[in-house]
């Protein structure tokens, strides 16, 4: 237990009735966690109003509230703290609560449209192999240790973050590598955090239905930069003409690194097959496992942060030649028997789409490329004409499916990205709605040595369809029917 005046420190507190000389055993946001003595913050939600909730909670033996308006209904026994900002709040709270872990950890945020998954685990990869205990808050999983636990947001809530990076300072973690969403900090659950270096990959089309314009995306990006403080660095890709307005004003060291711009690290790629790439980093030659120039990019920003940690040139570029693919991340399935080759990737954006697209057609000489792609329910739905028309133009065939259609028609997402499909390119185009049917229909048309693409969901083991939840994993699908279909 806490003493909730310690659990309040540093917050913007507008008024407080009833005493903060109390014991608290924990914080939650969520009525049905309560416990005796807990504090319960009432959070407005987009469905949810946590001030609705603040009855239930104290009945349940809350024993403080922390809102942004006091109710109406005052019970002496109970503590009300007001509050100018609730999301920015439960930020602070949570990270006082748990003594701030980042402040006793190195912890690393990498933020973009494209790449934050796979520069995250490129990282976690590259220090490991430099014997560092290292952690990793991802898409996929977050990792302590030896430990691994599943992970379900982008950016988990801040009392979740503030758990986790407290498990890691307890298991002497160095080094903490996380993706950090736009979502993520437009709701605050970053608030109170320390990062030691912010890295900055690219931005593209994406979450618009959350964001409504681009310039607010881009800007909300910003705001991450825009809170390092000046013992940090911050790591951009200036390829991306975003880069440089990312850093803006910005207080910590700034590095940046390209493959086309003048930049503190830069790359060059010589050779490139279905099995790697011969690069060139910084004046040096390495070979790599992983493929595209997306990898290159992601291998580049991992190689400047390394170079920041004062590691060996050397050493670097040895450990970067060990780096393997990040599982849904252009994940290669190849049938040597008849030369058939798949790749999963989550490519869910019109830019990750083209930009996978436009490495495959570089790499599969005098064979047909063959998409599978569909596009999420209720998210962005202005980009499905733009990836329908992306995948028809640099596809040789194209399958529509459904992606994780949850509460919209999936009839209606494919005739959106059926849509934006040019006239010329409508001959390519098969739509079926049963992703597994379409995948299997994939396998069916290759004539032997094509090479497929299925694109969207990449490592989920899952496929959304309304309440439902069920089963689904493209690499398996893709897999069995390649193996079938000799």
């Amino acid at each position: 237990m806490k003493l909730l005046k310690d659990i309040l420190y540093k917050l913007n507190i507008s008024s407080v009735i009833g005493s903060n000389n109390i014991k608290i055993n924990k914080i939650e946001f969520d009525s049905r966690r309560i416990l005796e003595n807990d504090l319960f913050v009432a959070i407005k939600g987009n469905n949810i109003d946590g001030n609705k909730f603040i009855t239930k909670a104290i009945e349940k033996g809350a024993r403080a509230i922390l809102c942004q308006e006091i109710p109406k209904k005052i019970i002496k026994e109970i503590t009300y703290i007001k509050v100018n900002d609730i999301r920015e709040s439960l930020g602070l709270i949570s990270s006082n609560y748990y003594d701030n872990p980042s402040n006793k950890i190195k912890l690393i945020g990498i933020t973009g449209t494209n790449g934050k998954t796979t520069t995250s685990n490129l990282m976690f990869q590259l220090f490991n192999f430099f014997n560092y205990k290292v952690g990793l808050i991802s898409t996929n999983k977050i990792i302590i240790g030896e430990k691994e636990i599943e992970s379900n947001h982008t950016t988990p809530d801040p009392l979740t973050l503030n758990m986790v990076l407290n498990q890691m300072v307890e298991s002497k973690i160095d080094f903490c590598f996380m993706e950090v969403s736009s979502h993520a900090i437009k709701q605050k659950r970053i608030s109170g955090l320390n990062f030691k270096a912010g890295v900055f990959t690219n931005l593209s089309h994406d979450h618009l239905d959350y964001h409504k314009t681009f310039d607010e995306y881009r800007d909300v990006k910003k705001m991450f930069f825009d809170s390092l403080d000046s013992n940090s660095l911050a790591i951009v890709n200036v390829d991306d003409k975003n880069g440089n307005y990312m850093v803006q004003n910005c207080r910590a060291k700034i590095y940046k690194y390209a493959l086309k711009s003048e930049a503190d690290y830069s790359l060059k790629i010589f050779e490139i097959d279905f099995d790697g790439m011969k690069m060139e980093i910084d004046g040096i030659e390495v070979w790599t496992r992983l493929i595209g120039n997306f990898n290159a990019y992601n291998i580049l920003a991992s190689y400047s942060l390394a170079k920041n940690f004062d590691f060996e040139e050397d050493e670097i570029l040895n450990n970067v030649s060990r780096l393997e693919a990040v599982e849904g991340r252009f994940e290669k399935i190849s049938k040597n028997k008849n030369n058939k080759i798949g790749i999963v990737d989550y490519a869910h954006s019109p830019d990750s789409i083209q930009n996978i697209l436009e490495v495959l057609n570089d790499l599969k000489k005098k064979s047909l490329l063959i998409t599978v792609l569909g596009c999420g329910g209720d998210r962005d739905s202005d980009k499905r004409p733009l990836m329908g028309k992306i995948a028809a133009s640099l596809s040789d065939r194209v399958v529509f499916t459904s992606d994780n259609p949850r509460f919209e028609d999936p009839k209606l997402i494919i005739k959106q990205m059926e849509s934006g499909v040019n006239k010329k390119d409508l001959y390519k185009v098969s739509s079926i709605i049963d992703r597994k049917k379409a995948i299997k229909f994939a396998c069916e048309i290759n004539s032997g040595n094509d090479v497929i693409l299925v694109a969207g969901k990449g490592h989920e083991k899952y496929q959304i369809n309304g309440k439902n939840k069920i089963d689904f994993d493209d690499k398996k699908i893709l897999e069995e029917f390649l193996i079938n279909n000799n």
